[in-house]
């Protein structure tokens, strides 16, 4: 039987070690390979009915482009679409000489290997392409490459990781705006005076539609809308 082909998306939210953000978060949308340029063309005719041009952030939300945002959801939430990502509250806790061998790369990789390894168990082939975030990016992909290649033995289901950049990928910039919901509700921003009204929407909305609260994870078995609330380690 021939194996189905997916893309996954990758994007990260403060995920910098000194940041001094206290939590992180780092996701991807997926989407098989055989409806990608449906999808594709259907999310860039969203942009052109609201007049949206430009690259969809989380940080430039407004409350002009609401309706656009609620029916971006609304879109994924009804086709082939799949969302994951790891929450990383309390990242001042992280321990990297104990678990990470002094680096915060080290813990970078794992958080790669830990969100896509519920894609290792079937006979699917991925192409993963994360957003460019620094100068040691290729060194990066270089070495995610080389860690699923060991542990599948050189037969890795994730046969290509590339680097894009998030203005050429409608399914980036879903991915940020999804991170950017989570950890801002994450860190507690909806709550306080001054709030984003459009950005405390969202986060409601996404709430009702998928039927979680953002900062406290989902089901592990959650398909559609997963999130893993990672609670690091420290002694």
């Amino acid at each position: 039987m021939k194996s189905k082909l997916y893309r996954i998306f990758i994007d990260e939210s403060c995920h910098l070690e000194n940041d001094h953000f206290p939590v992180m978060a780092i996701g991807y949308i997926k989407v098989n390979d055989s409806d990608y340029e449906t999808v594709k063309t259907d999310l860039k005719q969203l942009k052109l009915k609201y007049k949206t041009p430009v690259e969809l952030k989380w940080s430039k939300v407004s409350k002009s482009r609401l309706p656009f945002y609620k029916e971006l959801i609304n879109y994924f939430f009804h086709n082939p679409l799949y969302f994951r990502c790891i929450l990383v509250k309390y990242k001042e806790k992280l321990d990297h000489d104990q678990f990470n061998h002094g680096e915060h790369d080290n813990f970078y990789y794992k958080m790669i290997y830990y969100l896509l390894r519920p894609n290792n168990g079937n006979d699917h082939q991925y192409r993963v392409f994360l957003d460019i975030k620094d100068t040691w990016g290729r060194a990066k992909l270089q070495k995610i490459d080389q860690i699923f290649q060991a542990l599948h033995k050189q037969k890795s289901p994730f046969v290509q990781f590339q680097h894009i950049r998030s203005h050429e990928s409608e399914f980036i910039q879903l991915t940020d705006l999804f991170l950017g919901a989570i950890t801002y509700k994450a860190r507690h921003l909806d709550k306080v005076i001054g709030a984003n009204p459009a950005k405390v929407q969202i986060i409601q909305y996404l709430e009702e539609m998928s039927g979680y609260t953002l900062d406290e994870g989902t089901v592990p078995w959650e398909e559609k809308f997963n999130i893993f609330d990672h609670q690091p380690r420290k002694q």
